[in-house]
């Protein structure tokens, strides 16, 4: 087993298990992750801008996104409700295909609705595609856990966050060529087939090894578990607390900037084809080679030393925008700017899901990492949709950046804190196990 906290010495080791099964499956589980992101995210808020939608209407869609931080509070039914004729192929099979027909039926709903005409219809079916999004993604990453082996959370959060971009990337620029030359109600629903690899993946692999149905001697103690359980099992660990403002506000700096870019992107002339190509072409290439980096570090580092390398490298990468809002409109500069940042992201994305994946237990793995995940970015997600945009028009672009460069730090020194008292090791679930019951470090 890969040591949490050393890694190995091998690099050719380090490359080999991307081409296993589990890893591949996490690829396509990934693609299907990825795609609703960019529908109410970059893409959504190209659209508004095309439309004439002001700034703050703009960055207050975003508010949209904060149903991926409210996951949590229904991740229990996925947990504990069982689906009737579907249950047979097993709890995570089932739900995989009942959230993908979800989220692209959503699809569709927004798809078919008018910014210009109907502002608030507008939220609604984005509100709709929010909700529908954050389910897919509870199943998915539960079940991307699962079926991972203790030594592989590492590559299987490479090949995941490989699949996240590839889905999100495929989508919106297909969005952007097809609203460039049809319309975006095209765009949308050709974009809805983004949810089949998941479900696809999900019928070839079969229900995971590792999933344990949760256990109780009372009727209905099961739901009543699945609701208390993932909280009760992780507040009880050593250090949890100092671990949960770890994930609160490592990502703040991060989040606010990302989404953002598109209003920048905008402001500075570019063409839906410039952006194709540079922030989803170019972006997509250094991030891939960031994925691949990571996996590698992460195999030879260990956990704790590529996550504080990432989270180093991702507080530089938002001072890149600072540096292309000052100088203006420039291919070279945008090629730059997005470059570093999808490739520290990509870094940082193998080594920070490997540890939040390891902090999960085998019982909860579905809701526990909804509630990681929701809290990793729901301040920066708030941020954003509250007063990024007031704070643009009136502070500037570069200001901004350079304000969101600065947020990254609380975060670097928590996990350094961490990293002194040894609770990276100590924190970690069962799903950092060979059998659930022994650590990983």
């Amino acid at each position: 087993m890969t040591d949490i906290a050393q890694g190995t010495g091998n690099w050719l080791d380090a490359v080999k298990p991307y081409v296993e099964k589990a890893p591949l499956a996490a690829l396509f589980l990934g693609i299907s992750s990825g795609f609703p992101f960019a529908m109410i995210g970059a893409n959504l808020a190209s659209r508004l801008a095309q439309d004439g939608i002001d700034k703050k209407s703009v960055t207050a869609f975003s508010l949209v996104l904060l149903a991926y931080n409210l996951k949590w509070l229904w991740a229990w039914v996925i947990e504990g409700v069982k689906l009737p004729l579907l249950h047979r192929l097993g709890q995570r099979v089932s739900w995989m295909l009942l959230a993908g027909v979800l989220v692209m039926a959503a699809v569709v709903n927004l798809a078919l609705v008018d910014p210009a005409a109907d502002l608030m219809g507008t939220v609604r079916a984005a509100i709709l595609l929010g909700i529908a999004g954050a389910t897919f993604d509870i199943i998915i990453d539960g079940y991307r856990i699962e079926i991972l082996k203790p030594e592989q959370l590492g590559i299987g959060a490479g090949m995941s966050q490989y699949g996240w971009r590839i889905g999100a990337a495929a989508a919106g620029a297909l969005g952007l060529i097809l609203a460039q030359h049809w319309d975006w109600t095209t765009a949308y629903i050709a974009c809805s087939l983004f949810a089949l690899p998941a479900m696809l993946a999900a019928l070839v692999v079969g229900e995971p090894e590792r999933h344990k149905e949760i256990a109780s001697r009372k009727s209905g103690g099961e739901l009543v578990q699945a609701i208390i359980g993932p909280f009760v099992d992780f507040f009880r660990r050593r250090g949890a607390l100092l671990v949960l403002l770890f994930i609160l506000v490592h990502k703040i700096g991060d989040t606010l900037a990302n989404l953002t870019f598109r209003l920048l992107f905008n402001d500075l002339g570019y063409s839906n084809d410039e952006i194709a190509i540079y922030d989803v072409g170019v972006g997509f290439w250094a991030l891939l080679a960031g994925i691949f980096v990571g996996g590698v570090l992460y195999a030879r580092l260990g956990l704790k030393r590529s996550v504080f390398i990432s989270l180093l490298l991702m507080a530089v990468s938002n001072f890149s925008f600072a540096a292309l809002a000052a100088a203006g409109k420039s291919n070279i500069g945008m090629a730059g700017a997005i470059g570093f940042e999808n490739f520290a992201s990509g870094i940082g994305g193998v080594a920070v899901v490997a540890y939040f994946s390891a902090l999960c237990d085998l019982r909860f793995t579905a809701a526990q990492y909804a509630m990681i995940s929701a809290a990793a970015s729901v301040v920066g997600r708030f941020l954003t949709g509250t007063t990024a945009g007031a704070m643009i028009e009136r502070f500037g672009y570069v200001d901004f950046y350079l304000l969101t460069t600065a947020l990254a730090l609380p975060g670097i020194a928590l996990f350094w804190l961490m990293m002194r008292a040894g609770l990276v090791e100590t924190s970690v679930g069962s799903a950092a196990t060979e059998e659930g019951d022994q650590p990983a470090a």
